[in-house]
């Protein structure tokens, strides 16, 4: 695959799907601890450190999604979103990957994810991985739900009662499977 991958989101939006660089992590680490204290999508209580960042986040690939277009001040593009991209399981379930994905906040809804899903399973399937799983969406986190549905993943699996959110409210944990052409 080249890249960056380029695309006009139905939003009208021009957008760059790339490799993270590493000017960009500490973009990525803070809107990755807003979601956090935000609480609803993953299962961290806590905003990460950098090295927890590292260990979470950049244990393999991790992609971004930058506003693209001519830049004459050759400022540093901004992040709309990001994912990873890893192993779900060692050795000889290797094959299986699990992703993450995040959005700035107040750019949900203007199809971000979806690019990101889409390159996702791209990628994925260039870099040999047979299956994606996801192991924790929170059964409360229905445009997830409704995006993974719409690419083609099945849901495998229940886990009653595996987030604690806010108020002391429980939410069940599904758990997603696609394999890869």
């Amino acid at each position: 695959m080249i890249f960056p991958l380029i695309k006009v989101l139905k939003s009208g939006i021009l957008v760059e799907l790339d490799y993270m660089h590493p000017q960009e992590q500490e973009v990525v680490r803070a809107l990755l601890n807003v979601l956090l204290i935000e609480g609803k999508t993953y299962p961290q209580k806590q905003p990460l450190s950098q090295a927890e960042f590292t260990a979470y986040w950049l244990s393999k690939d991790a992609f971004v999604v930058r506003a693209s277009g001519q830049d004459a001040t050759h400022k540093p593009k901004e992040i709309l979103g990001a994912f990873y991209l890893k192993p779900n399981f060692p050795g000889r379930c290797s094959h299986i990957c699990n992703a993450g994905f995040i959005v700035q906040p107040e750019l949900r809804g203007y199809g971000i994810g979806r690019f990101m899903g889409e390159a996702m399973l791209l990628i994925a399937a260039n870099l040999g991985y047979e299956a994606v799983m996801f192991n924790l969406v929170f059964e409360t986190n229905i445009p997830s739900i409704r995006l993974w549905q719409s690419l083609g993943f099945e849901i495998i699996g229940r886990i009653g009662r595996a987030a604690k959110l806010e108020n002391d409210q429980m939410a069940d944990a599904l758990m997603f499977y696609r394999t890869l052409p």
